[in-house]
């Protein structure tokens, strides 16, 4: 069976936290502290209907974070399990964040230290916006307009 993107349910909770903590604790002493994914409420986030998972032979090995705004969709965050990378799952969770985005533009910010994360997003297409320093943490915020590519 191939893999399936769907809404997360509470008991998906464990396995986005796992996800999360593997995916992200390489960059703690790279950035000096814990990334912001490290710092987030899953629990209230997949109660808010805001995350998907996706799942092959009955397991969790990735998830997106998509905030619905007016004017954009924000993809807050999307982490594929380090031992599932390489598999082609970082880039259906993109697909299905394409597809999911109403508003003709998504938009995303990562940390300026993760600057693998800043050369994928700029191959799938999205244009360094502006950088900031939020919450202790130097942001690079990038935008992609589908009304351009659709």
């Amino acid at each position: 069976m191939p893999p399936l993107i769907r809404p997360a349910t509470v008991d998906d909770i464990c396995a986005i936290e796992a996800i999360v903590h593997a995916a992200y604790s390489p960059y703690i002493e790279r950035i000096g502290r814990k990334p912001g994914p490290m710092l987030d409420d899953y629990h209230q986030q997949v109660t808010a209907e805001r995350v998907h998972v996706l799942e092959h032979a009955g397991q969790v090995h990735g998830f997106v974070v998509l905030i619905h705004h007016e004017k954009y969709l924000l993809l807050d965050n999307l982490a594929v399990a380090p031992g599932a990378q390489g598999l082609g799952y970082g880039r259906l969770l993109l697909e299905f964040t394409e597809c999911q985005a109403r508003q003709g533009a998504i938009r995303l910010y990562t940390n300026e230290a993760m600057s693998e994360n800043i050369v994928l997003y700029t191959r799938k297409g999205y244009v360094e916006t502006h950088r900031a320093l939020e919450n202790g943490l130097r942001r690079v915020y990038m935008q992609k307009d589908l009304t351009a590519s659709h």
